[in-house]
């Protein structure tokens, strides 16, 4: 037969089980998702274990009221509350407006060189015998003009001598040895002279404190300049009688008698120099230009005679007492 010789085919069906076999694969994406979760973790930790005590009482304070700078609209420096540090530009900051929270670089720098110059002034007080012999003589305190050094009579060893502006030799000494302390520093330095409110007996009309102070803060000016210090560093020199007595004092105590030596910061050199160069930009020779500068918009430029030079007054002692009671003594 022809169907005697065709093979028999059977087909086994099986039903096919999942148990045990391959997942999909939503299991990664959980996965990923915790390791996602674990970096930012450790993350937090590694940047709260190197932040300082102040950075993080900052960012504490942020957490708190993290929308108080949206709602209440800043204080109108465009200035950054973040206490993390960003880049790029800021787009809220407006033209005029700073930013309160950075100070100027130039400014601070300023200001811990001064810190700097104090520190070394006493450490050499300290390790100079000179000076140190003489610490009760000098005060040293920071302004907001700069630095002062304050060197001050006493009723037992003044500073100059009486009446005079003939200086002492521990006063030399003391000028002398700060000197190339102060030539160091790119700041200038203003000078001025101090008297205790004694008068003359002559009164205003000679050779009084007015002349006396400025007399000894020229003085003061040339042993410095002798001691090393150089000559365009020192920017202004003034005298100022007994207007700036020490609060704390009697305006005739010995404390008065004194010669302030200030190291200017940055902003008071600039006010000095631009007091300085306003008078520069009066232009004589122009009648039209000196209207602004004259009292009553009219100035006269017609030559005049030349003054009689009058013969200088000598000092007289600051100390006679004599028998009128508000005469110098």
């Amino acid at each position: 037969m022809k169907n005697g010789n065709r093979p028999i085919i059977l087909v086994k069906k099986r039903k096919s089980s999942h148990k045990g076999g391959h997942h999909g694969g939503s299991w990664k994406i959980a996965y990923a998702d915790f390791m996602t979760a674990m970096m930012a973790f450790f993350l937090v930790m590694w940047l709260l274990a190197i932040a300082s005590p102040q950075e993080l009482t900052k960012i504490a304070e942020y957490f708190r009221t993290p929308l108080a700078v949206a709602l209440t609209h800043g204080d109108r420096s465009s200035a950054s509350t973040s206490p993390i540090p960003g880049g790029g530009d800021d787009m809220m900051q407006k033209e005029g407006e700073v930013a309160k929270s950075m100070p100027d670089p130039a400014t601070k720098a300023d200001s811990e060189r001064l810190k700097k110059l104090r520190k070394q002034i006493d450490q050499l007080i300290l390790t100079d015998p000179r000076l140190k012999a003489l610490q009760p003589h000098l005060l040293i305190n920071m302004m907001d003009e700069g630095l002062r050094i304050q060197i001050i009579d006493s009723q037992n060893r003044p500073m100059f001598e009486n009446g005079s502006a003939k200086v002492e030799p521990y006063m030399r000494d003391i000028l002398q040895a700060i000197a190339p302390i102060l030539n160091d520093v790119p700041n200038k330095i203003s000078l001025s002279g101090h008297t205790d409110d004694l008068p003359y007996a002559s009164g205003e009309r000679g050779y009084s404190n007015w002349e006396l102070s400025a007399d000894r803060a020229n003085a003061s000016r040339r042993e410095l300049i002798a001691g090393g210090l150089a000559e365009g560093k020192i920017l202004r020199v003034v005298g100022m009688a007994d207007t700036m007595s020490l609060k704390s004092q009697s305006s005739d105590a010995a404390i008065n008698r004194r010669i302030s030596i200030l190291v200017l910061n940055k902003n008071a050199q600039h006010n000095i120099e631009h007091e300085n160069s306003e008078s520069q930009e009066m232009d004589f020779s122009n009648p039209a230009a000196m209207k602004q500068w004259s009292v009553g918009g009219a100035v006269n430029l017609a030559p005049q005679a030349s003054p009689v030079q009058a013969s200088p007054l000598a000092p007289m002692n600051d100390h006679i007492i004599t028998t009128t009671p508000t005469e110098k003594r």
